[in-house]
C-alpha cells in the first residue's frame, strides 16, 4: 500500500524539496500551504490544513518556527491513530512543549535538517534528531525515512545552544556583513580587487540572503545566541581598539591563544586545503 504524506507549507522552498523527495520515493504526496502557491502537477492539494491531513500516514511542518506550535495543537488531534507528526523547525524549545501534549495516539518526529533546499541528494546531509517520548523509535522512523542521511542526538535544550552558534551567530555575522556590501556603490571595483577570501565570503553571505527576512529573523531569534553575540561584539571591540591603540602584543597573543584552542581539534592546513578548494571551484565559475 502506498504510504500518504502531508506537507503543510508545500509552497515553501523546504517544502517544495520535500514534495520532491517523497515524491520520487514512492509516497502520495499532499500539500497544504496559505501563504505559497504550491508548484507541481502531480501533488494534490488540499484547500484547509485539517482536510489535508485525515488520510496521512505522515504529516510534516515546513512551516515558520514561531507558527509550528500552534499548527501542531491545531492539528494533533484531528490526525488517525498511529500515524506520525514529523516537524522540522530550526528552534525546539516550543516546539517540544507542543510535540509532548499531542494526543497518544500520534507520535511525535522532531528533526531539524542541516541543509536548503539546494540539495541534491539526502545521502551525507545532517539531520539532527530531538527526542520527544521514544528516542529510539523516533530515531528508527526518521532513518527509514531519510536513508543516507547522517543523524545525530540531542536534547532540545543543547540543540537550541548548539544552534545559536551553527546558524544564528553565522546569519548574523553574514547579515551585517551583506548589508555593508549593500551600500557599496563601487562594487564591481571591489569584485576586481579582490582575492579568495573576500569572494568566497561574499559568496555565503549572498547566498544567505536568498532565504527569506522571515526565516533570517527567526534564526537570529534564537535566545541562545546572546551569549555568543555578546561575546563576539566583545572581543571584536576589543581588538579593534587594541589594534588602533598600537597593541600589537595583545592582538598576536589574542590570534595565538585562539589557534592553540582550534588545532586540539583541529587540522588548521587540512581546512585551508579544503578553502583553496572552494576558491579554486569558485574561480572556474
Amino acid at each position: 500500500m502506498t504510504k500518504k504524506i502531508t506537507i503543510i507549507g508545500a509552497g515553501g522552498k523546504m517544502g517544495q524539496w520535500f514534495v520532491k523527495y517523497f515524491e520520487s520515493a514512492g509516497f502520495e504526496v499532499t500539500g497544504y500551504d496559505s501563504e505559497n502557491k504550491i508548484p507541481g502537477k502531480s501533488i494534490i492539494k488540499s484547500d484547509s490544513l485539517v482536510g489535508g491531513i485525515l488520510n496521512a500516514d505522515y504529516v510534516l511542518l515546513s512551516t515558520p518556527t514561531r507558527r509550528t506550535p500552534e499548527i501542531i495543537r491545531l492539528i494533533a488531534k484531528e490526525m488517525k491513530r498511529d500515524t506520525y507528526l514529523i516537524e522540522i523547525s530550526s528552534q525546539k524549545s516550543k516546539t517540544i512543549a507542543a510535540l509532548l501534549k499531542m494526543p497518544a495516539k500520534i507520535n511525535p518526529i522532531c528533526i531539524h535538517p542541516m541543509f536548503g533546499p539546494g540539495a541534491k541528494k539526502i545521502k551525507g546531509q545532517n539531520i539532527i534528531s530531538i527526542p520527544v517520548k521514544d528516542a529510539k523509535k523516533e530515531l528508527s522512523v526518521a532513518r527509514s525515512l531519510f536513508t543516507g542521511a547522517n543523524f545525530v542526538t540531542i536534547d532540545a535544550v543543547e540543540h537550541d545552544k548548539k544552534i545559536a552558534t551553527i546558524l544564528g551567530l553565522t546569519h548574523l555575522m553574514n547579515l551585517v556583513f551583506a548589508n555593508i556590501l549593500s551600500k557599496d556603490e563601487k562594487v564591481s571595483l571591489t569584485e576586481k580587487m579582490s582575492g579568495t577570501t573576500f569572494k568566497v565570503q561574499k559568496i555565503l553571505a549572498e547566498s544567505i540572503m536568498t532565504e527569506s527576512p522571515e526565516l533570517i529573523e527567526t534564526i537570529i531569534a534564537n535566545p541562545e545566541i546572546r551569549r555568543a553575540a555578546e561575546e563576539f561584539w566583545r572581543d571584536f571591540g576589543r581588538l579593534l581598539t587594541e589594534v588602533q591603540e598600537g597593541k600589537t602584543e595583545e592582538v598576536v597573543n589574542y590570534v595565538k591563544a585562539c589557534q592553540e584552542r582550534l588545532t586540539k581539534n583541529v587540522d588548521l592546513q587540512s581546512s585551508y586545503k579544503k578553502f583553496a578548494s572552494m576558491a579554486n571551484a569558485i574561480e572556474k565559475k
